[in-house]
């Protein structure tokens, strides 16, 4: 089993390192000067859309709003990886590792936007009203290669809907194990914790994507509410630290110490490699979420989906880093979440590592119900028949029991080569796309410098096939007041 999990771990570097962090990269830089810069400029832009109402369709049903999509993706980005895999970038590569990961999420952001933007523009109605889409959808739609969209959706579907899910139930039962056991060490509760755990979800995945909504809604700014309250009071009781961070993490990225040690390559790989596991720009997952939502444009999903970038990293994996930073600037003894767990109780006091166990629940419960949700929509564009969709739901519920009882170190590193492979794919798709992107971002602007609330309808782009839920008829907006000129 160590023989195996060397050769996953040793293409997976290979594969991240000379292929798919160059990619990416290079992606997000065309984008970003391609849209100008849209993941910037538009910032106060994506805050109103966020705010925007929904209204109810004639038949009185709710839609998903542009927030319900966005807490549904951020239900997936944010997870233990904002914990744990921040802590061990940092540990990895250094106070650095924190500067390009945030340039990771600044160039990303345009990723984000441009396959969020093109999920709404090619998203299907279901039987009951509700909208789906993302990849695998633009992927038949726009390029005419379903072949290529199964093949996303089957690697999407086993990623994030039963190893992913597997690996966060098993750290929430690792985490409650440290904080909850006995004196002597006994876990007495981690088989019935998975049961729990497939009892919960259930009864989220098993109402639909609006019982999924609506219970990101809430979960998601509880979490990153709780988690920024517990930093904030770090930083606040090291306030005089604070300036020595953030020369750490600065000269981390540049100094000519790391430089003449190599550390900075260890820094710039650690920083972009966490950062795109984190916010998942360009990876393909968060377009199913942003596909769901009810605008009247594309592109207001698409910066609705940007922002979500920036809330994960700069907010989110930020604090986790000033929380390590601060308190064990030497980074000796820890690792990962344990590293995050300890810097708080000796901050704050040990009540702060417990409180810190019931965090990484919510953090990981709403992953499991953002990873279900992707699954479920991308099993709906492989097949209709309806006896596979209970099948699914039953598997990963039977993936989080199983993920709860034991180690899954080579599963983990075989889920970061399907994600490898899932981000090369969709970058194979919307890299060409992206100039349907871009003309629905100039409509778009047009729209706005006329005093007008946007609304697209099929016909402003004759010439887009495939397209199917922005006829004229379908189309309603509520009225709104003359926005200022962006």
């Amino acid at each position: 089993m160590d023989t195996l999990d060397s050769v996953i771990v040793n293409v997976n570097d290979h594969l991240w390192t000379y292929l798919l962090i160059p990619l990416v990269v290079g992606a997000g830089l065309y984008f970003t000067v391609r849209s100008r810069g849209v993941q910037l400029r538009l910032l106060p832009e994506m805050f109103r859309v966020l705010k925007e109402k929904t209204p109810p369709r004639a038949d009185g049903r709710k839609q998903v709003s542009s927030f319900g999509a966005f807490t549904i993706s951020a239900a997936a980005r944010v997870g233990t990886g904002n914990i744990a895999g921040v802590a061990a970038a940092i540990t990895l590569g250094g106070a650095g590792a924190v500067f390009w990961m945030w340039m990771m999420a600044l160039i990303g952001a345009a990723s984000a936007f441009v396959e969020s933007a093109l999920a709404q523009l090619y998203k299907v109605r279901n039987a009951d009203g509700a909208y789906r889409g993302g990849p695998a959808y633009y992927m038949q739609r726009a390029l005419g290669k379903r072949w290529l969209g199964v093949l996303f959706a089957v690697t999407i579907t086993v990623t994030f809907g039963f190893v992913f899910n597997a690996v966060q139930a098993n750290t929430i039962t690792a985490v409650a194990s440290g904080s909850l056991a006995d004196a002597d060490g006994s876990n007495w509760f981690g088989p019935s914790l998975g049961v729990l755990l497939a009892a919960l979800l259930g009864l989220a995945v098993f109402g639909g994507v609006k019982r999924i909504s609506s219970v990101t809604t809430v979960l998601v700014p509880v979490m990153a509410i709780v988690y920024l309250l517990l930093g904030a009071a770090v930083v606040l009781l090291n306030i005089t630290e604070f300036p020595r961070v953030i020369a750490d993490i600065v000269g981390g990225a540049f100094g000519f110490r790391e430089l003449a040690a190599g550390g900075i390559g260890a820094a710039i790989q650690q920083g972009i490699r966490r950062g795109m596991f984190s916010n998942e720009a360009g990876l393909g997952s968060a377009p199913n979420a942003g596909a769901a939502a009810e605008v009247s444009h594309p592109v207001k999903q698409g910066l609705v989906q940007s922002l979500g970038v920036f809330f994960d990293t700069l907010l989110v994996c930020t604090m986790t880093a000033f929380i390590v930073l601060v308190s064990n600037p030497e980074l000796s003894g820890r690792q990962g979440a344990d590293l995050t767990q300890t810097a708080l109780s000796d901050t704050l006091g040990g009540w702060a590592g417990h409180l810190l166990t019931g965090v990484v629940f919510m953090l990981a419960f709403s992953s499991m119900i953002g990873n279900y949700y992707y699954g479920e929509t991308n099993i709906q564009f492989i097949t209709r028949k309806r006896w596979v969709l209970p099948g699914y739901r039953v598997l990963v519920l039977s993936a989080v029991v199983l993920g709860s009882l034991g180690s899954v170190s080579v599963v983990w590193n075989l889920a970061d080569v399907f994600m490898g492979l899932m981000a090369l794919i969709n970058l194979a798709a919307i890299i060409p796309l992206s100039a349907i992107a871009f003309r629905l971002l100039d409509d778009y602007l047009a729209q706005r410098r006329a005093g007008l609330e946007p609304v697209f309808t099929r016909d402003r782009m004759p010439d887009l096939k495939g397209v199917q839920c922005w006829d004229p008829i379908r189309t309603t907006v509520p009225s709104a007041q003359a926005p200022e000129r962006v």
